[in-house]
Order: C-alpha cells, then structure tokens, then sequence
C-alpha cells in the first residue's frame, strides 16, 4: 500500500461559508517537496552475531541444563568473555567416577596379567615333565626284550599314556592362552570405555561455561517457559540445542522484510528509506535497499501469490535498536523539489479530464488542470492553476 511521506511544506485547510449557510473545506496550492513511498514490514536482525544455545552433551540424554551464571542482557562483552554457565556438578561426578573405574580396572588387568604369567610357568613346567616322563617311558620300552609280558604290557600302557597327557597339555596350552588373551582383552575395553567416557565428562564440563565468539552486546531469545514466552533467568532451565541468547555488533544491523509481488516491482536496490520502530516509536534510522531476491516464495494459500525477500541497511546505531524487533520500513519511491502540490481530494475527474474548483471571493471556479503522480495525500499539478490558489475539497456538489 503506498503511504504518504512526510512533505517539507504546510497547508492549512480552512472552511468557507457558502451563501446557503454550508460549510465547506478548502486547501490551497502549495509548492514544496512530493515524495511517493511505500510501507513494508520487517524485523531487524543482525549483520554480524553468534547465536548461543545450550550444549548437546556427548554420551548423555539430558533434556535440560540449569543456568548458574548469565551475563545480563545489554552487556557490552569482548571475544573471550563468558556469557553463561551451567551447572556441571553431574560431568565433575561423572568424570570422576569414570576415571576411578578406569583406575580399577587398569589394576584389575595389571593383577590378571600376573595371573596368568604365574599360570603360564605352571603349564610350562607341567609340559616340561610330561616331556620327561615320556622319554622314561621310552626308554622302559627299550627293556621289553628281558621283560616278562606282564611288565611289557604295563610299559606300553604308560608310554600311551604318557603320549596322551603330552597331548593334551600341548592342545590345553594353546587354549588356556588364548582364554587369558581374551579375558585381558575384555578388561582392556571394559578400561577404554570407562576413559572414554571420563574424557566425555570432562569434555561435557568445559561446554558448561560459554564464551563470547566475538565482540559485541548480549541480546536474549524468548524461550517457552510454561504457556508463555519469556527472558531466561539464572535457575532456569534450558533444553539441549535450544537458542536462548546472542552476541550481537550494535554497528551494523538490516531490516528484513517480506514484501508482497504486487509491491516489489517499483523497488530498487539503492533507494532511500526510513526504518521505524514499532515498539520505539521515537527511533528514527534513514537506511536504504540494499538486496532484493530475485526468486518468490510461494504463498501457502495460492501458488499465484508469492512474496520476495527484501533486505534494508539500517545507518546509525542506538542501544535499543536490538534484533528480533517488528520494523516499518518506508521506501521513498518518487522524489520531486519545488513542485506544485494540492491536496488529494481536492482534484476531480469529469470525463478523463481533471479539474479543481478554484475560490475566487464568493464564486468556484472550475479549472482544468495537468496533474502529476500523487501519493497517499498529494496530487502534484503540472498545469492549470498557480500557487496560492485556494480550492474546494471533497465531492463536487
């Protein structure tokens, strides 16, 4: 919708007593500044920030966080200074127990080890006399010769014998070694898991203290609280991933807006604008178009209606002018000096032609006139009437 801008020029309307007693509105021709412009709406956002939300936390599913400390909102802060804290006293307990079960269990496989190097030498020396006692058992063989068959039969069964405990000890060996490789191996990933997950606690610790990434002013985000949006506080509590402040550069802030097909078409990147304030309605920033989006979005209700995003610099900085604010924003349009103007409804159209009624003492006049383009209130005349000249508003009568 095109809006009248303001004008560097004053017109005082007047009422005129007609002969019948009636009153009527009067305006007269000025000649001063016109200016076209159109009102879209935006909200202001931040060239340069960093968005801070509270940390997603490795190895845990916590849903919330508590705030211990939180720089006030307003806060000029430098790149390195900290913002928010958290409670971290579950990853110091966390990390300590883990690292207390990894100390336990780094013990536990120091004394399987002795373990098993003690079980070792029993199954070598086992080995070792197996071995012996199969070479006496050979060498008896050696007497069969002189040997009642009694004493044959009973050598032979203790060199089998003495074969099959070999045996046996020599495939038990390679078994009850791999046992012990695999019973160490499981107290080793049992021992890596608990310090991996000490690292995690620690790691988790230090995400609990958030530092500015940049300089700048502390700005909240509204977060739920309940059925209602509101400021966090220290004690609150925040969800895992959930925005609730940034760091904003006070000196370079934009107004983006949405603006409907119907108004896209006149703006221009470069124009002149005047961003507005809507919750402060005495700020007052010139700024300009600084990009407008080649591609529509599509509107949700019709495909025939689409939207194009528009993007205005602000010029000038001033501690509340903050992002997330609603914005109005007039984009100066037309712009022409020292031309005749008269008010809107002063000029009327009779059969394509337009013309003024004139006050000249008692009796109206009706004059052709040329106009020009015209805004929500102003019609700039190009022809027909001189400065000064006091005309009739409203409908013919």
């Amino acid at each position: 919708m095109l809006l009248a801008a303001v004008t560097f020029w004053s017109r005082r309307g007047s009422s005129v007593d007609t002969p019948s007693g009636q009153a009527l509105r009067t305006a007269t021709v000025t000649r001063g500044d016109f200016v076209r412009t159109v009102r879209l709406h935006g909200t202001v956002e931040a060239i340069d920030s960093h968005a801070v939300a509270a940390p997603r936390l490795v190895g845990q599913n916590l849903s919330t966080l508590i705030i211990t400390k939180l720089t006030p909102a307003g806060t000029r802060v430098k790149r390195g200074d900290l913002l928010v804290e958290f409670d971290r006293q579950n990853q110091v307990k966390a990390a300590l127990d883990r690292q207390a079960e990894y100390r336990d269990l780094d013990e536990q496989i120091k004394k399987k080890q002795a373990e098993h190097a003690a079980a070792r030498a029993r199954d070598d020396t086992e080995l070792r006399a197996a071995e012996s006692q199969l070479e006496i058992a050979g060498l008896d063989m050696r007497k069969n010769e002189i040997l009642p068959r009694i004493d044959i039969e009973k050598n032979q069964l203790n060199l089998d014998e003495a074969r099959a405990r070999l045996q046996q000890l020599r495939e038990t060996y390679e078994l009850k070694r791999r046992a012990a490789q695999a019973e160490i191996r499981v107290l080793e990933i049992q021992r890596d898991r608990a310090l991996n997950a000490a690292r995690h606690a620690e790691q988790n610790s230090e995400k609990m203290a958030i530092r500015a990434a940049i300089d700048g002013v502390v700005v909240f985000s509204q977060i739920w609280k309940g059925d209602q949006l509101a400021d966090v506080q220290e004690g609150d509590e925040v969800r895992a991933g959930i925005p609730f402040l940034q760091v904003v550069n006070p000196a370079a802030m934009q107004v983006r807006a949405r603006v409907n097909q119907a108004d896209v078409s006149p703006l221009r990147t470069g124009q002149k604008a005047t961003v507005r304030l809507d919750a402060y309605p005495d700020l007052v920033f010139p700024g300009t178009v600084d990009q407008i989006a080649s591609i529509g979005i599509t509107s949700g209700r019709s495909d025939k209606i689409r939207t194009f995003q528009v993007r205005f610099m602000i010029q000038g900085s001033e501690a509340r002018l903050t992002p997330d604010l609603s914005a109005a924003v007039d984009v100066e349009l037309d712009r022409r000096a020292a031309v005749l103007l008269v008010a809107r409804d002063a000029v009327l159209s009779e059969n394509g032609q337009s013309f003024v009624r004139v006050k000249n003492g008692s009796d109206v006049e009706k004059r052709a006139v040329k106009t020009g383009p015209m805004n929500d209130t102003d019609v700039v005349i190009e022809s027909g009437v001189e400065p000064g000249a006091v005309v009739l508003r409203g409908a013919a009568l």
